[in-house]
């Protein structure tokens, strides 16, 4: 048993590993190269989070998908850098949204050089995945736009709140669905999709990527919680600090409601308070970790899981079905 990637994945199988160990390193070198400007600054500030390292989960998706066709077809590791580059724009953005000063164990754009920098750069990245795309045609591009479409829609969801009367953990996942869901399952889908594989195996997969995206932030939902900086790259109770309404504090709120308990109603006003003082927070923290409410977002995630790994059921066995699997497997393991 062997890992690849800074995410963990076991692989058994040497030859998968090989390619897989392979397009990842292309993918690194693609996103270096994606990144370089002309202007020394923008270089810098592009490859402020490509060098902070990352789990790089969506182009490891990319490659394990490419598998069910041909692994070696030219457009699967520009299609990795592509989604990539995505996904570390929006870490960009979101950061001056929430006004996060740490990103993967480094300062975030935003508290480095400012809101306005960070948001330019991210841009600068999305132009860039855009170049890339046009090169792989027009089909590519339409799946890449509806996915950015339900990505900005569940950003904006998550921004407006739930409409009066609808339950806060359906919108939160319907919020989920389009800010993480959208962009890991068109991961799978241009890994299987630029590998030719067939159609309906492109189907099973985009079902399971969708699946595992969401079971994926929901995990990270859990570990902002109950994990120390080292582990997340980010300060514990960052979503609390900026009153993100992540699904343990959603579980906590619903379950106040329901049975009225003086504890549960006290942890949910010291939620909703100012949380700026880090003592404060220090203590919502410790209080959320020993609260039945995180428990319950722990099996959440496990269910979203369990859904991802159903949707594999047609597939022919092997080994890359074995990795996507396994993938699974360090979703839960992320989730405690």
């Amino acid at each position: 048993m062997t890992v690849v990637g800074p995410f963990g994945l076991s692989v058994r199988d040497q030859a998968l590993e090989a390619d897989v160990q392979a397009g990842l390193a292309a993918v690194e070198e693609g996103l270096l190269e994606a990144t370089k400007s002309e202007v020394p600054f923008i270089t810098e500030a592009a490859q402020h989070l490509v060098r902070a390292g990352g789990k790089r989960f969506r182009p490891l998706l990319v490659m394990l998908t490419a598998q069910f066709g041909d692994p070696y077809a030219p457009g699967v590791v520009p299609s990795a850098v592509v989604v990539e580059l995505t996904h570390l724009a929006t870490l960009y953005h979101d950061d001056v949204m929430d006004e996060a000063t740490v990103r993967r164990g480094v300062d975030s754009a935003n508290a480095r050089w400012g809101n306005s920098v960070a948001v330019l750069t991210g841009d600068f990245l999305f132009a860039r995945a855009s170049h890339i795309l046009a090169d792989l045609g027009p089909e590519a591009v339409r799946v890449q736009a509806e996915a950015f479409e339900r990505l900005v829609t569940g950003q904006i969801l998550e921004t407006a709140g739930p409409q009066d009367g609808r339950d806060p953990v359906e919108h939160y996942l319907d919020v989920l669905s389009g800010k993480t869901g959208s962009l890991v399952a068109v991961s799978c889908r241009f890994g299987a999709m630029m590998s030719g594989a067939d159609e309906t195996v492109v189907d099973v997969l985009t079902q399971y990527g969708e699946r595992l995206g969401v079971a994926f932030q929901l995990a990270d939902d859990v570990l902002d919680i109950a994990s120390d900086s080292r582990e997340s790259g980010k300060t514990p109770g960052t979503d609390l600090r900026e009153g993100i309404p992540t699904l343990p504090v959603l579980r906590l709120r619903e379950r106040a409601e329901r049975l009225g308990l003086a504890e549960d109603v006290a942890l949910s006003e010291l939620l909703d308070s100012d949380l700026s003082d880090d003592a404060r927070l220090a203590e919502a923290v410790a209080r959320l970790r020993e609260h039945p409410a995180l428990e319950q977002a722990r099996r959440d995630a496990v269910r979203y899981v369990e859904d991802a790994r159903a949707a594999l059921a047609p597939l022919r066995d092997g080994a890359a079905k074995a990795g996507l699997m396994e993938l699974c497997d360090a979703v839960v393991h992320r989730a405690g």
